[in-house]
């Protein structure tokens, strides 16, 4: 994907939108959910056995005759894993798939930039799943959309091999059969930060009539008949819609950020309009 002048010239404008620590060195620039040693003061706690002693406040005791200990905002290395959903769902028309590899290039690409260790995970039917690091992301441009396990079911089975305190970014159209409170649960647990990132195709974000069809899922090959008319659009709509819903309610929960892109908009779009929009980017 570095050959790709899209994900080339983002990666020239933006940059990860986390908070940085002042003077702090090169492995500990980013600012995580929890306390630490970096150089940001926090808060203060009182003092319980086997505190750092180093962090105790002798003021604040002779003030108030208790042991307190300076609570610092955490430092985190930002090692990036990158979930790339590529079942079929992925790849329906050409601006999905597209968009979602350059994503994923993008991400490895920004956090390459900050001294980091990238990984990308392709999430395939093939265990155990690959680790792609930034020297062989150039890969993604051909890999196959293809997959038949889903997210939810490769979290529930612990096939996806994540690391703690990284910074942890989902790329999927979340277009599968899952609990929104569990599946980002999973996906917080031991995170430093998670971005939730929902890649859609035009159609599937706002479907027009089509009148009778057959229709086979990508997932399973299974076929149906099915009257595409307003009522079933509306009823589609509705638990996209509630989907999208229980997503932003669950991030908000886990203190991660969750977005909508639509593939046909292109990166400069998406990064611009919606990424830098729900904190994951900003403008270098």
């Amino acid at each position: 994907m570095r050959s790709d002048a899209e994900v080339r010239r983002a990666a020239e404008t933006f940059q990860f939108g986390l908070l940085r620590v002042p003077a702090s060195g090169r492995a500990g620039e980013l600012l995580g959910r929890g306390t630490g040693s970096s150089l940001e003061f926090q808060e203060y706690r009182e003092y319980t056995p086997g505190d750092d002693i180093r962090h105790l406040d002798w003021a604040a005791y002779g003030r108030s005759d208790t042991l307190m200990v300076r609570l610092y905002r955490e430092e985190i290395s930002p090692r990036t894993e990158i979930l790339l959903d590529t079942s079929r769902s992925m790849a329906v028309a050409d601006a999905k798939p597209l968009l979602s590899r350059q994503l994923a290039g993008l991400f490895a690409l920004l956090s390459a930039g900050l001294g980091g260790s990238p990984a990308v995970i392709p999430l395939t039917d093939q265990l155990p799943l690959e680790r792609i690091g930034l020297d062989q992301v150039d890969r993604l441009e051909e890999w196959p959309f293809t997959s038949r396990s889903t997210l939810a079911e490769l979290m529930a089975d612990g096939n996806i091999p994540l690391k703690p305190r990284s910074i942890r970014i989902v790329i999927s159209d979340f277009l599968f059969p899952h609990d929104p409170d569990t599946l980002v649960k999973q996906l917080a647990s031991d995170a430093s930060t998670l971005w939730i990132v929902q890649v859609l195709g035009a159609w599937e974000a706002d479907p027009t009539p089509l009148g009778g069809r057959r229709l086979v899922d990508n997932e399973t090959a299974s076929e149906a008949d099915l009257l595409i008319n307003q009522a079933s659009i509306d009823e589609y709509l509705e638990r996209l819609h509630r989907l999208q819903r229980g997503m932003v309610r669950a991030c908000r929960r886990a203190e991660a950020s969750f977005v909508t892109v639509q593939a046909e908009a292109g990166l400069g779009q998406a990064c611009r309009d919606d990424l830098c929009a729900a904190g994951m980017l900003r403008v270098a």
